[in-house]
């Protein structure tokens, strides 16, 4: 069963979509059920001169739970400093849901491996 809160941001995700010239996409995938995520970021800096997530979006095929831990990342990731956004994890996801079922748990671990991914393409295009 889900909480009232997987199932509000199944319904009504947040920060669904694409941004246009992203600094930074990352992808997560499973074969076995078939979810597939991608993050797309875009990055500035803050006044401290540190970069930060200025803005995140994301496309998801997947089960509730996939959508819904998707959307929570995004929230989560959001306004933070590319280094507090590194240290989400998918515990914090669940946690920020109000949990998830165990057999759901790998859909919080895509959302954690595509906002890292997205983070490390940012990392990457900023060095070339």
């Amino acid at each position: 069963m889900y909480s009232k809160k997987v199932l509000k941001h199944f319904m009504n995700p947040h920060n669904m979509g694409e941004i246009k010239h992203p600094d930074g996409v990352g992808e997560a995938g499973n074969p076995v059920c078939g979810d597939i995520l991608r993050i797309y970021i875009k990055v500035e800096k803050n006044r401290q001169g540190k970069p930060f997530i200025k803005d995140i979006k994301f496309q998801s095929l997947g089960c509730a739970a996939a959508i819904a831990t998707s959307s929570m990342v995004t929230d989560l990731a959001k306004g933070k400093t590319i280094e507090e956004a590194l240290k989400i994890s998918n515990k914090d996801v669940a946690d920020a849901l109000e949990g998830l079922p165990p057999v759901k748990m790998h859909c919080s671990l895509l959302a954690e491996e595509a906002l890292r991914n997205a983070i490390n393409d940012y990392m990457k295009r900023k060095k070339d």
